[in-house]
């Protein structure tokens, strides 16, 4: 049952149109399927993994992820920016309507730009913080590591699942999309990924007034 649940939560959680999955959208599009792929399975990888030693240590996790999360939050925002400046810079420079150009040869970057994606940004910490918490909480899983270990698995194998649905089909119907199409969606992963950013750079100034707040009180 656990397993189930778990495949659930992965495929589920991967869905909403936040950082990794516009970064995975623009690599298969402006790569190949594999580059966006490897992207989108180190997210599921990364995924997996977070929910593994969020089930193993609730509490030290939520204590580490309090102390550095105003830190991350900034890097966060700050690489977001970055990508979004590259998008909006894409979406005014594309002119070509030819399939995505083979790149010849692997490269890491996609996934080492998901990696910095993924330790900036607190949010995905404390998801799988709560998930664990839910899951513990109802009994579907325990802490023994054999469990442990299997529900993670499943969560990054449903993760995994949605990335290959989604790069399939951007790298297979993509090149069928005109260039004012190109520029157009470019655009709005750009926005979306600038937006993002500014509201998390708006959270950590919540952050830092709760500290002062705090400070106040004591």
């Amino acid at each position: 049952m656990y397993l189930l649940v778990g495949l659930g939560i992965g495929f589920i959680a991967c869905i909403p149109l936040g950082p990794v999955n516009v970064f995975v959208i623009s690599q298969a599009m402006k790569r190949d399927f594999f580059h966006g792929l490897m992207a989108g399975l180190t997210a599921a990888f990364l995924d997996s993994t977070y929910c593994l030693v969020a089930i193993l240590g609730l509490s030290q996790v939520t204590a580490l992820m309090n102390r550095w999360a105003v830190l991350l939050k900034i890097v966060a925002a700050v690489f977001l920016l970055v990508i979004a400046a590259r998008l909006y810079q894409q979406s005014k420079e594309y002119k070509e309507t030819l399939p995505a150009k083979k790149t010849g040869a692997f490269s890491p970057r996609p996934m080492l730009a998901v990696l910095v994606l993924y330790i900036s940004n607190p949010a995905l910490y404390f998801f799988w913080i709560v998930q664990a918490g839910l899951v513990t909480s109802h009994g579907l899983v325990d802490d023994t590591i054999l469990v442990s270990v299997t529900f993670a698995l499943a969560c990054g194998i449903g993760g995994a699942l949605w990335y290959l649905i989604l790069t399939h089909y951007v790298s297979k119907y993509h090149h069928q999309f005109s260039a004012k199409t190109f520029r157009t969606i470019f655009l709005v992963l750009a926005v979306i990924l600038f937006l993002t950013a500014i509201y998390t750079f708006l959270t950590v100034f919540i952050d830092f007034k709760k500290i002062l707040d705090l400070k106040k009180l004591l």
